[in-house]
């Protein structure tokens, strides 16, 4: 299983890299600083596509919203569940990104341990 994680934030980045570990320590992870660094990863060929993207929001430059909207035009990248990873707790912001393709919008935990429970969650569920 591979995962890219989009998060401008080192430190939130390198939290949801050791939950993800713990979970299951065969899982492949790929970061992005940001959405730009994102889609060309996502665009090159010779990169194995990711089975998650998980996806803040509030970036620099090209918004986590953008580049969810770029990703779900694209034939070959459509069918990734995306999941927005954020501090926003905003509903309507929620209903909003899963109506462009979201597969669920999660708020960031700040405790480790909350961090690996999302993780577990999400990857422990069944996807078509």
């Amino acid at each position: 299983m591979t995962i890219l994680l989009i998060d401008d934030d080192e430190d939130d980045r390198k939290l949801f890299f050791e939950a993800t570990a713990e979970y299951d320590d065969t899982i492949k992870y790929v970061a992005a600083a940001d959405a730009r660094e994102a889609l060309l990863y996502l665009n090159n060929a010779a990169n194995v596509l990711p089975d998650f993207i998980f996806l803040d929001l509030r970036m620099p430059g090209l918004s986590g919203e953008q580049c969810l909207i770029e990703i779900k035009k694209d034939p070959r990248l459509a069918a990734i569940p995306v999941i927005i990873y954020t501090t926003s707790r905003d509903e309507k912001e929620s209903v909003r990104l899963k109506g462009l393709g979201a597969a669920h919008f999660m708020s960031k935990p700040v405790l480790p341990d909350d961090v690996y429970y999302m993780v577990s969650f999400v990857l422990g569920e069944k996807w078509s």
